[in-house]
């Protein structure tokens, strides 16, 4: 396994897109229920104060480097991060793997039709990948056993959950063992991208680490949350002191 660096009191993974591919195709061999979180500065900043979502990443089976504000964030406390792992490429090289490797994925969340969207993408991109179910996002308590029932007739060896930061994690750890996917992935906003409801950021945007302030750009409701990133910066420093 790889190294993990403490980042405000949540342990990140310190590895490239292929160490953490590797080690899902090895966590889905052996078949026991893991979660991933792909974590990114604000769901760190949002752990300093959620400590049930602290605890959660503390005791997934891997926590991924997603963003560039997780790897400047390492890289400023003195340890070695190689890459960022964004949650969607994650998924991608997932579901090229998945579908050379006869590997079953259940997508589940977002708005109404955007999870089929995005398997009617995912079959284009990836041919003879098997995305064995599909469900939005759009739930109530009362629905919940319904959808656990369908996860599981499904049999998916990765269930790919996007409800957003912190739902999707809580959702996934709460009922990760009654679900008994190998693996549960929390993926935000991958499906909408997928589906093309909502557009990733540009190539030269992303090399210059300027994701997030695409996403504020494109999405104004995002400007608060986008204060979550120079408070982050302050809290690594003052961490590092």
């Amino acid at each position: 396994m790889p190294n993990k660096v403490d980042i405000l009191g949540v342990n990140v993974d310190s590895l490239t897109m292929q160490e953490a591919v590797e080690q899902v195709e090895k966590f889905i061999e052996a078949g026991t229920p893991v979660l991933i979180a792909t974590a990114n500065a604000e769901m760190l900043m949002r752990a300093t104060y959620d400590e049930e979502l602290k605890e959660i990443l503390n005791g997934a089976a891997m926590v991924t480097p997603d963003g560039a504000g997780t790897v400047w964030a390492a890289h400023h406390l003195g340890f070695a991060m190689p890459e960022r792992v964004a949650g969607y490429d994650l998924a991608q090289n997932l579901m090229a793997e998945a579908s050379q490797r006869g590997q079953k994925v259940f997508f589940f969340g977002s708005a109404p039709g955007v999870a089929e969207k995005a398997k009617a993408k995912a079959e284009q991109l990836y041919p003879g990948i098997e995305i064995c179910g599909v469900r939005n996002g759009y739930f109530k308590e009362a629905d919940e056993p319904a959808i656990i029932e369908e996860i599981k007739a499904a049999k998916p060896d990765i269930l790919l959950a996007a409800l957003g930061v912190p739902k999707q994690e809580k959702w996934l750890w709460k009922y990760k063992d009654e679900l008994g996917v190998p693996v549960s992935i929390g993926v935000g906003g991958t499906l909408d991208v997928m589906a093309g409801v909502m557009k990733r950021a540009p190539r030269w945007m992303q090399k210059a680490k300027l994701e997030w302030l695409f996403r504020g750009m494109l999405q104004p409701k995002r400007a608060g949350r986008l204060m979550a990133l120079p408070k982050f910066v302050l809290k690594v420093h003052a961490s590092k002191r």
